[in-house]
């Protein structure tokens, strides 16, 4: 594909995922110019038609757009520091992983140096950058995001844009992970459960699969449209009585001399849902623990 019609960008970082990035640039048509403290990481990219700068500040002033994805925002922000004044006109995209808290400093940062800002997080692995089914979330100025929406459609067919705060590209990945996690573990905990009497997670896999795809699944939708509502009907199953259930959880679990304290949290967090007045609730009425910290 030609470049002509191309705008140049540069990647800072070439980690596996800075290298799966510059890349994705580079497959699209981009002129990309790459930068990273080890200079010998940049030799496969190059081999496919990118530049190497020679100094951080040659990199940056190659492009208007500068992607950056290097350890943590200190780095990142030590990187563009050690510049001096800023570059003139210089849009930042940060892939940089970190906290909410860090996105909106460092955003803050640039907009004190007058450097255009956007932050964003990978929700992808490095070979699912390029391809449609790469998510990365965007935030900060929308003039900013979109007058580079175009280029950056070339690392994430699924580039998102969530609003004028920084922040919410990085509580949208920790709230995804955090589901990932705290899924997984809860089917960790089952496999041990059978798996105290011997029986092989494969063995169990088919009924978990089809536990979660007709009854798990399909209550997100509900259980999200209790939670704007604030309201929570118990479907025939009251928190209550659900309560029961979940203290048989904990009993077998430590029965069957498994780690109890996946549904001991789960118990005490519907106990304290039930003591706030929500025994008669389905059980998303548990978001209502959730959502503040304990005293």
């Amino acid at each position: 594909m030609g470049s002509e019609n191309r705008a140049p960008v540069t990647v800072v970082g070439l980690g596996s995922m800075g290298s799966a990035l510059a890349n994705a640039f580079l497959e699209k048509g981009h002129p990309t110019t790459v930068w990273n403290r080890s200079p010998e990481k940049a030799e496969a990219l190059v081999a496919k038609g990118a530049v190497s700068a020679a100094t951080v500040a040659e990199a940056i002033a190659a492009s208007k757009l500068v992607v950056v994805c290097v350890l943590d925002y200190r780095a990142m922000r030590e990187i563009v520091d050690s510049l001096g004044d800023a570059p003139a006109g210089r849009v930042i995209v940060n892939l940089t992983s970190g906290t909410p808290e860090e996105a909106r400093q460092t955003a803050a940062w640039a907009a004190e140096r007058g450097v255009g800002y956007l932050d964003g997080a990978i929700m992808a692995t490095p070979p699912m950058i390029g391809s449609e089914h790469a998510l990365i979330f965007y935030g900060g100025p929308k003039a900013v995001y979109d007058e580079h929406a175009s280029a950056l459609a070339s690392i994430a067919g699924a580039g998102t844009y969530l609003g004028e705060d920084a922040g919410l590209p990085s509580l949208y990945d920790v709230a995804l992970l955090g589901m990932m996690w705290t899924t997984w573990s809860g089917f960790m905990h089952s496999l041990a459960l059978v798996g105290s009497e011997k029986v092989k997670a494969e063995s169990f896999l088919p009924f978990a699969q089809l536990w979660f795809e007709h009854v798990v699944a399909p209550e997100i939708p509900k259980i999200a449209e209790q939670v704007d509502r604030g309201t929570y009907p118990d479907g025939g199953s009251a928190l209550g009585m659900q309560a029961v259930a979940v203290e048989h959880l904990v009993d077998a679990t430590r029965a069957q001399n498994v780690d109890v304290a996946l549904p001991e949290f789960l118990l005490d967090r519907a106990e304290r849902a039930i003591k706030q007045g929500h025994a008669g609730d389905g059980f998303a009425a548990i978001y209502e623990v959730l959502r503040k910290p304990q005293s």
